[in-house]
């Protein structure tokens, strides 16, 4: 189709719904004439469409309440089916002139598709079977001006589903239970981390200084205070002040904020759970973290074998642990490692031969993580743990006792993707003060995502950081996970969208 047959299609699409508004905004007119508001007030139901159906037994010849949206209607003469909808599901209505009597019958000839009302009725089976509500009084809380997109078409075009989410939400059912799982999933999570004596905190969201991960932040000013402040990238600072302060255990569940790219995997703002706990390490924070992701699947689906994306995962503790040069020898076969590559040279010699990109500033371990990404990472299936990533890259991870080239820390992958990141917390003061200059010394020669320098972090180490254990995980991509869906803004209720011109 060319621009202009798509604008004259255009064209014909607004004003065929522009003449569907009027018909709506005519009935609205008429409802008001006979004095009856079109768009109601407080409705007091007794159930909802799925009681109807579950309770059958009991609510058979019963008089109930329901509450919800008008799907569909076919009439025939003075009796007319239809199917209301709510946040359970459906059930089909049936309306009679002879039970509603024929004003309230009249009124209903002015109701639409896609307007929400209250119904009384009493509970029955049709001849054909199928479980109903017989209508004896209904009322209008809610006239529809726009019609809803026709039934058999439903709501596919994915940038209308994310942008108008409320439309996705009325006619995909899929997309409500997806969301409803996302809240038992997040409950899911608060409940394990509760059982084991983990307290729920709130740290700040606007931070004087961007820390806590390696990720460009959004800049806001306070006014009174005259001040930038940054939206937080992560909340880990702030937790660890709080371990610093007597806390054990401790975790936040909230929104993060970095100035990034929007992919399949990628939102602007998303939803991270942190945790750290006092005199653990990273051992103990990766069976916190397969317990976590395990136990909410077992929760929330009742099994811990899933399907993502046609691919069965088990998520059964325990998981499949490799170092990241074992993967990197594994499933690249190469020989990766700070005993056998010892120069810059080296490394990148090994990166040029597998065609793997790198920048000048990459050092021998910023070179092992962009192999291990390239070689590795896809190959990530069943739920795996990396451990003792480069130090180079784990600022605020503690060293390795054998090896100070690498650190204590891990990733957990799961469908070739990061779920989790944990480590060992660097708690001493003077190493972490000299990796934040080194930090500073990236940020200065033009890496905008380096860590910037925060004195009032190294003070607090400098009182005294117990030996700890931190934990990130990504809830938006659990969500994915648990869910089978592709997308990060399929688990988005409002995903970011570039504005329409």
């Amino acid at each position: 189709m060319n621009e202009q047959d798509q604008t004259i299609e255009q064209v014909q699409a607004e004003e065929e719904l522009h003449e569907l508004m009027k018909v709506r905004l005519d009935k609205m007119a008429a409802i008001a004439a006979k004095g009856i508001e079109p768009f109601g007030r407080k409705y007091q139901a007794t159930h909802h469409a799925q009681d109807i159906i579950d309770q059958y037994a009991a609510l058979e010849n019963q008089t109930v309440k329901l509450a919800g949206r008008l799907m569909s209607v076919r009439g025939h003469g003075k009796a007319s089916f239809g199917h209301l909808m709510d946040i359970s599901g459906q059930v089909q209505l049936y309306f009679r002139q002879d039970v509603l009597g024929e004003e309230a019958y009249e009124l209903f000839h002015l109701v639409d598709i896609g307007d929400i009302i209250g119904i009384t009725g009493v509970v029955f089976t049709t001849q054909k079977g199928e479980i109903s509500v017989k209508v004896t009084a209904f009322e209008i809380l809610a006239k529809t001006l726009r019609p809803l997109p026709e039934k058999w078409h439903g709501l596919k075009d994915v940038e209308t589903r994310y942008r108008q989410r409320y439309l996705d939400l009325i006619v995909n059912p899929d997309v409500r239970r997806t969301f409803i799982l996302r809240s038992k999933i997040i409950k899911a999570v608060r409940a394990i981390l509760d059982a084991k004596d983990f307290l729920e905190v709130e740290t700040p969201m606007m931070h004087p200084i961007a820390g806590g991960a390696a990720a460009r932040p959004f800049v806001t000013h306070h006014n009174a205070l005259d001040m930038d402040l940054f939206m937080r990238i992560a909340p880990e600072l702030y937790l660890k002040r709080l371990i610093v302060g007597g806390f054990e255990r401790v975790y936040e569940l909230g929104r993060v904020f970095r100035n990034e790219g929007i992919s399949i995997r990628h939102n602007p703002e998303f939803t991270i759970m942190e945790l750290y706990q006092a005199y653990a390490d990273y051992n103990d924070v990766m069976r916190v973290t397969e317990e976590v992701v395990a136990g909410v699947a077992q929760q929330v689906l009742g099994t811990m074998k899933i399907t993502y994306q046609g691919q069965e995962i088990d998520l059964t503790p325990p998981w499949n642990r490799l170092t990241m040069s074992e993967a990197i020898k594994k499933y690249g076969n190469v020989d990766f490692d700070f005993d056998t590559v010892k120069t810059i040279e080296e490394a990148r010699a090994i990166a040029n031969r597998l065609g793997v990109r790198f920048e000048q500033k990459d050092g021998i371990g910023g070179i092992l993580n962009n192999v291990f990404e390239a070689v590795a990472e896809e190959h990530l299936i069943q739920p795996t743990f990396i451990m003792h990533h480069p130090t180079e890259i784990s600022p605020l991870a503690k060293r390795n006792k054998d090896n100070p080239n690498i650190t204590d820390r891990f990733e957990a992958f799961i469908f070739g993707r990061e779920m989790a990141n944990g480590f060992s917390e660097l708690n001493d003061p003077i190493d972490q003060k000299e990796r934040f200059m080194k930090q500073v010394a990236q940020r200065e020669s033009g890496d905008d995502e380096a860590h910037m320098m925060d004195e009032d972090f190294v003070t607090a180490l400098e009182y005294g950081l117990p030996p700890a254990g931190g934990l990130g995980i990504g809830i938006d991509r659990l969500v994915m996970l648990l869910t089978d869906s592709y997308s990060i803004r399929d688990v988005l209720l409002f995903p970011h969208m570039r504005q329409k011109e």
